[in-house]
């Protein structure tokens, strides 16, 4: 008869018990931890060593080592293996001329790349730290680069894209767009309260161009979705390109209706037919206000000749260089983006066009008004 253990009893919870099970049963976890696992429930269970031994294909050694180290240290030690030698001790001032190397770039030290990479941050390490006195780097891992990065909040190997201020007048150029965003805000809410108020006597619409949409035809049928087979479309990878269209869109921004225009082009006649359209729309005597940006069709002899002849029709006010996203036009290419245009196939340009022209008046059947509301940027500017 198997001799009784005289080792203490192992003290577990709950918790500890389920995961024991559970890793005794997994198929992912390491092999040494599932045998383990194995060992430990034995021992909890009562079992001699010489039973556990013979029940798990140890020797008695193994299952002494196991136990021992649970009841010295816990059951989460006993499962996994001590880490084996020493870490290489990185100096603080070897870790500071890591962070250092990685603020600059590789094309900095002769190297060929415009980003770092771990592998090449770890190779330049290993070859130049000895030399700028840190010999700590000569053999130091990708791993250990990545925890100096991460450790430093330094990420080489990504690019974070800024745009630098150029217009010495943005604030005022801003101001003067939200002020009249402000205006078109409460005039929404007075017509609110008094729903016989007559119809302003300005018209505020925001103008902007997308330029670039791709009509794209199939070479090959789209496969509708199947139940139970696939539930995607599915689309062969190769197209054709048929051109490119330029949508030229004025967004009201009093009751959402659109404007718009599909052209091949973008240059000053499309824009002033664009204009055309929108002196059209609107009743005589109405002030047109136009928010838009410094393109060069907008301020073009060609364009200021058709202002000129409309005198008193039309009011510009100019969103900052670099500030589209004031815009609300915006917006509402978003909204095409994320609908009517989202992965859109033709057979033609003009087909492209019309759809587009379509989605256009399906939006106008059900007009959403486009409002700014976020004045904070206004406060700090005035």
């Amino acid at each position: 008869m198997a001799r009784k253990s005289a080792r203490s009893v192992l003290l577990v919870t709950p918790d500890e018990r389920a995961d024991l099970e559970r890793i005794s049963r997994s198929k992912t976890c390491p092999a040494r931890e599932v045998k383990r696992a194995g060992l430990l429930l034995n021992y909890l269970e009562g079992a001699s060593f010489a039973t556990i031994a013979k029940r798990n294909g140890v020797t008695r050694k193994a299952v002494y080592t196991c136990v021992d180290k649970a009841l010295a240290s816990g059951v989460e030690s006993a499962l996994r293996d001590l880490p084996h030698g020493s870490a290489p001790i990185i100096t603080a001032e070897a870790r500071a001329w890591v962070l250092s190397i990685a603020c600059s770039k590789p094309v900095d030290h002769g190297l060929a790349a415009e980003m770092w990479t771990r592998s090449a941050l770890a190779m330049f390490a290993q070859e130049h730290g000895p030399a700028a006195g840190h010999g700590t780097l000569s053999k130091v891992s990708k791993s250990t680069i990545q925890g100096i990065l991460t450790k430093g909040r330094v990420r080489p190997h990504k690019i974070k894209y800024y745009l630098e201020r150029r217009d010495p007048n943005f604030d005022a150029a801003m101001k003067e767009v939200l002020l009249v965003y402000k205006e078109v805000d409460e005039l929404l809410e007075a017509q609110k309260q008094d729903l016989s108020a007559p119809a302003p006597a300005i018209a505020t619409v925001s103008v902007d161009e997308k330029p670039g949409v791709l009509a794209i035809g199939l070479v090959a049928p789209d496969l509708p979705p199947k139940p139970g087979e696939y539930p995607e479309t599915a689309r062969d990878y190769e197209y054709k390109r048929l051109g490119t269209a330029s949508i030229l869109a004025a967004l009201d921004l009093h009751d959402g209706h659109i404007t718009a225009r599909v052209e091949r082009r973008h240059r000053s006649a499309e824009f002033v037919a664009l204009l055309k359209d929108l002196d059209a729309h609107y009743p005589e005597g109405v002030l047109i206000r136009i928010i838009l940006d410094n393109h060069s069709a907008h301020t073009s002899k060609e364009t200021r000749r058709y202002l000129d002849s409309k005198p008193n029709r039309f009011k510009y006010v100019h969103t900052p260089k670099h500030g589209s996203w004031l815009n609300l036009v915006e917006t509402l290419f978003g909204k095409m983006a994320r609908t009517f245009l989202k992965g859109i196939r033709v057979k033609s340009w003009e087909e492209l066009k019309a759809r587009i022209l379509k989605g256009i008046a399906e939006i106008n059947a059900a007009p959403v008004v486009h409002r700014w509301k976020q004045f904070d940027a206004l406060a700090a500017v005035q």
